[in-house]
């Protein structure tokens, strides 16, 4: 796993968008991993105008960012994660999940923060998740470029 080439960005000031954040409900401790790092990147960017909705997988994701697009967030954060298995359902709820969420982006002109780990085994997606000990903080990463591309879009109107 790499976290090479990630862009160190110190947050600016979000204070005046709504955002809302979208979670799967699969692996817990990977899941409270990643709500805590969009919480705490959140708050650093000065957002107090947030949603978190929770939905069962990652494959029900698009559906429910599509319509918290559509109820006037500025950004959107989605949170999943998928381990491999041995069938290809791994292949298919990933698939669907980041083609999903690439037209709610599209679709309401609003940045979806891509959040949903797809990892090999339980180890990566920890090692990912933003725990004490992890090496990566994904729920932080996908939130604050969430909020980077809504103050861009803004900028851009």
């Amino acid at each position: 796993m790499s976290g090479a080439g990630a862009p160190q960005q110190a947050p600016v000031d979000c204070s005046d968008l709504r955002v809302a954040v979208v979670a799967a409900s699969w692996h817990d401790q990977v899941m409270d991993g990643l709500l805590a790092g969009a919480e705490r990147a959140l708050v650093a960017h000065g957002v107090s105008d947030s949603r978190v909705v929770r939905v069962p997988g990652t494959f029900e994701l698009p559906v429910v960012a599509a319509a918290l697009a559509g109820a006037g967030y500025d950004a959107v954060v989605a949170l999943g994660v998928v381990i491999r298995g041995g069938t290809p359902h791994f292949e298919y709820v990933c698939g669907a999940a980041t083609d999903g969420l690439t037209r709610v982006a599209l679709d309401h002109g609003v940045p979806v923060g891509f959040g949903v780990l797809t990892c090999d085994d339980e180890a990566q997606a920890l090692d990912r998740a933003g725990l004490e000990g992890s090496s990566e903080d994904k729920g932080w990463e996908a939130t604050s470029a969430a909020l980077l591309t809504a103050r861009t879009v803004a900028s851009l109107r």
